[in-house]
């Protein structure tokens, strides 16, 4: 007998777009133009150095590949641990990305003002968030198939169109409206997170990752809010 597949929740999808959306632009204005989330950015800028020497990234955006696999790694391994035990891995990974993110607030508001020949501080903020994200990223596809992808936007945006456009020209059916709620939520939150995370920050700083720490802490005590 298959195993029923879950019912995208429409809480749990804007929650984590949110967040994925609210820490990538965080770090984009508050250590100069670093993505935590947008690994695409990263080959962009390796890309760019390799054709123009004079644009050779700074080493913060070149450990920050790195960072984001050890942050997939991490969360598969532990992911995996879980599966072994017979454990359900949804907590534990809320645990591993908030530990994560901690340490980014921690590190980036002791190296507050940060300047662009950046502290070690400020160095270990920026990995530390990049890692946080990768492991977020993992657990999007690990542990929430049933969501569409909480920091990687653009699939996002061509699948919604697609089916916004069927729905239009009358083509659409209950599939589609389905997929139309799954790829909007994560999509509406990622956009007001992006929002929320560049306007907090520059009011407050880096203990405004306080936001998505919460928001992690909240689904890491209620679990009802990933059924939501």
């Amino acid at each position: 007998m298959m195993a029923a597949t879950p019912t995208p929740s429409r809480l749990q999808g804007f929650n984590m777009g949110f967040l994925g959306g609210y820490v990538d632009t965080l770090g984009f204005i508050g250590l100069f133009g670093l993505f935590t989330a947008h690994v695409t950015g990263n080959f962009v800028l390796l890309g760019a150095s390799l054709a123009d020497p004079a644009n050779i990234p700074s080493l913060l955006k070149i450990l920050a590949f790195p960072a984001f696999i050890l942050g997939i790694a991490a969360a598969r391994l532990l992911v995996a641990s879980c599966e072994r035990r017979g454990v359900d891995a949804h907590r534990p990974s809320y645990l591993l990305q908030l530990v994560l993110l901690i340490g980014f607030m921690a590190c980036g508001m002791l190296s507050e003002p940060v300047a662009r020949d950046m502290s070690a501080l400020a160095m270990a903020a920026g990995l530390l968030g990049t890692a946080a994200m990768g492991a977020h990223s993992a657990a999007s596809k690990l542990l929430l198939a049933h969501l569409a992808p909480t920091s990687m936007m653009t699939g996002n945006v061509t699948q919604l169109v697609i089916d916004t456009v069927d729905q239009l020209r009358g083509a659409g059916d209950a599939a589609t409206t389905a997929r139309c709620s799954k790829f909007f939520w994560p999509l509406f939150g990622f956009a007001i997170g992006c929002a929320a995370g560049a306007f907090l920050f520059l009011a407050f700083g880096f203990v405004a990752l306080v936001v998505p720490v919460a928001i992690l802490c909240l689904h890491l005590v209620k679990p009802s809010l990933d059924q939501a």
